[in-house]
Formats: C-alpha cells, sequence, structure tokens
C-alpha cells in the first residue's frame, strides 16, 4: 500500500504540474484504493482553483417539457412508460420562469426536455429569442438531437451553449441503452454544435449495467476529443419503471473520481456538481465541488410540474420553492469557503478559439 500511495502521490503532484496524463494514468487514478481517493480529489480541487477560481457558477434549470420520443433504457421519460402524467410548458410561461430566475439573481438558465416533436427547432428558436429580448440571461439548451439546419436556427436566435450527453464511449453498451439511438449520429450532433460556435455541453453516466474502468477511461479521453467547453457527469440511478430497474447503480466515489479526472485531464472547463449526486447522497453535490467541480444548477421549474420530470427517483428540491433553492444553494457554496459567480458563466476558451480562428484568418 505504501508504494501504490507513493506512486499516486507522484502522478497527482505531476498532473497539477503539467496536466499530462496518459491512458495508463487515467486508468491507475480511477482503479486507486478507496481509502486513497482523497489525494485525487485535492489534486483536482487544487487545479479547479488554479483553472476556475473560487467562484461557483448557478444556472436556473427549467425543465420545459418531460414528453419524449426515445426509449432510453434508464430514463424516467422514456416514451413506453405507461401511465406516466406528462406536460409541456407553453413559450410564455418558459419566459416568465426565465425572467423570475433572473431576478433571483441568475445569470444563465438551461432549458431542458425530453426530444419532444412537439418544440420543433422553430419552436425553440423562438423560446431562446423571447428571453433574450426580456433578460440578460446566458441560455443553454438540453433538448436532444436535431438536423444542422435546427441547430443553427436556434444558435441564430441567441442560444449560447448545447449539453448533449453521450452517456457512454462503448459503443456496444451505447447500443444497448439507447435502443432507437445512433451513436455516431450522437457524436456527429456534438461535432455539428462546435461548428456553429456553440460553448459545447456533453458528458456521461457512471454505473452503467456492464461499464468497466476502460469505459470510464475511454469516456474522459472522449471528452478530451471533442474539446467540451462544459462536462455533466453523474452517477445512473435505476428507475423502477425502466427495463434497468433491477440493476446496480452507480457508486457516489467512482461518480467523484470520473468529477475529478474530467478537471484533471480537461482543466479549465465547467463541471457542475449534479442533482444526481446529491439525490444519491444528502452531501454529493458538496463533495463534488471539492473534487473538482464549479457549477450547480438548481431547479427553477413551477414546483407543481417537477414530479411529473423524474429521470431517476428521489430526486432531490422537488418540493422547494425556486427562492427557497437559491438560497439554500448560496448557503452551500459559501459554507464551504466558495462564492456564487455574478458572471454569464461563458467558456474560459472562447477568447483563445477567437484568437485561434483569427490567427488562421491572417494565413490563409
Amino acid at each position: 500500500m505504501e508504494n501504490q500511495e507513493k506512486k499516486l502521490l507522484d502522478l497527482c503532484e505531476k498532473v497539477v504540474a503539467n496536466g499530462q496524463l496518459n491512458k495508463d494514468e487515467i486508468r491507475f487514478l480511477f482503479d486507486c484504493p478507496d481509502e486513497l481517493s482523497q489525494l485525487v480529489f485535492d489534486a483536482a480541487d487544487k487545479v479547479r482553483e488554479r483553472e476556475m477560481g473560487n467562484q461557483v457558477h448557478l444556472r436556473g434549470l427549467i425543465e420545459f417539457s418531460s414528453y419524449c420520443s426515445r426509449n432510453c433504457m434508464y430514463c424516467g421519460l422514456r416514451r413506453d412508460i405507461e401511465g406516466l402524467q406528462r406536460y409541456r410548458m407553453e413559450i410564455p410561461e418558459i419566459v416568465k420562469c426565465a425572467v423570475n430566475a433572473e431576478k433571483l439573481g441568475y445569470r444563465s438558465v438551461v432549458l431542458q426536455s425530453g426530444e419532444d416533436p412537439y418544440y420543433t427547432a422553430e419552436k425553440i428558436a423562438e423560446m431562446v429569442s423571447e428571453i433574450k429580448s426580456a433578460t440578460d440571461l446566458a441560455i443553454t439548451l438540453s433538448a436532444g438531437e436535431f438536423s444542422y439546419r435546427g441547430y443553427k436556427l436556434m444558435r441564430d436566435a441567441g442560444a449560447d451553449r448545447y449539453l448533449l450527453r453521450f452517456e457512454t464511449a462503448d459503443r456496444e453498451l451505447y447500443k444497448a441503452i439507447h435502443p432507437d439511438s445512433d451513436y455516431d449520429e450522437r457524436i456527429e450532433c456534438l461535432h455539428m454544435l462546435r461548428e456553429l460556435n456553440y460553448q459545447v455541453g456533453s458528458g456521461f453516466m457512471v454505473g452503467l449495467p456492464g461499464e468497466t474502468t476502460e469505459t470510464l477511461v475511454q469516456n474522459i479521453l472522449l471528452l478530451k476529443t471533442l474539446d467540451v467547453d462544459m462536462a455533466g457527469i453523474g452517477p445512473f440511478i435505476p428507475n423502477p419503471q425502466t427495463p434497468l430497474a433491477d440493476a446496480k447503480g452507480g457508486l457516489l466515489l467512482t461518480t467523484l473520481k470520473a468529477v475529478a479526472m474530467a478537471r484533471l485531464v480537461l482543466r479549465n472547463i465547467h463541471i457542475p456538481a449534479t442533482t444526481a449526486m446529491g439525490s444519491l447522497d444528502r452531501l454529493g453535490r458538496q463533495k463534488a465541488l471539492k473534487a473538482g467541480a464549479n457549477v450547480v444548477m438548481p431547479n427553477v421549474t413551477p414546483m407543481q410540474l417537477r414530479e411529473m420530470y423524474q429521470l431517476y427517483p428521489n430526486k432531490i428540491c422537488l418540493t422547494d420553492d425556486p427562492a427557497h433553492c437559491r438560497n439554500c444553494i448560496t448557503g452551500i457554496i459559501t459554507s464551504l469557503g466558495r462564492e456564487v459567480s455574478q458572471e454569464h458563466g461563458h467558456s474560459l476558451k472562447l477568447y483563445s478559439k477567437s484568437t485561434r480562428s483569427k490567427e488562421k484568418e491572417s494565413h490563409e
């Protein structure tokens, strides 16, 4: 154990200093004994402080539709769940929700839904345009797969960011849990978003049935290949209404390792302390914020709708009103010696990307 701890300490010191980890080193960190994992978390926290500072960015989450045309094996909104009460928020209601979020001090909102055919790219573009006209909010969309034209419509309307998680970099596992989706199409969507100059978010679940350490390593490497601006990582939590109801769920400790690895490898990206981690463990979000995370997404969806948007069971904050959630999360952040950011929380890569683009043009 002493030799292993020494090797772990040396590797953590190296990655904090230069940010370089090869595939075998990432695997070694994932496989480190649980009792030594705090060394990895501390290293990630050092990188987070150096690269991102002590500010935590809040993004108000608006879950605007619980309808979904997809049949993902793990999801509580999957198409074939019978008797599930569903809802759609109309555009004026969504805009009102966003305006209220800004009044509560949010500088950014995430508009999330299932893949609902009712919400065409044109409708979502209209939604984005109206929110931009009524507020100074940065907008992240998370509404699934669209065509290049659809993504362009939404980007032209003012959407700043798009979150589209790949969930697993293992093609066979992807196929098993997404029976009506295609891995290559999902990755192509992420490339389209990058081409359209969205700030791109992606990510994965930890603890899916059939997952191995190698899967987790590939997940991190795919995030790096995609050059994401934000990485959303959360545990797989079995939903009793899905085909994976009896599967073993993901562990918080492994999820925290994945968060730490994303920070160590990708350095200056935004990483949320996800609600799923808080649902798995009362202190899950706090632990994530001390393992490399720097974003929290409190729910600002109208309270009467939240029970109908449960991707997994025992989701936290279903009965807390938005003002209470805002105060609660501020208390959590300040208790950790961190502060709530008053900025929009745009990608730190924006300046470097713009600079690279101008340099490329000047040489052509």
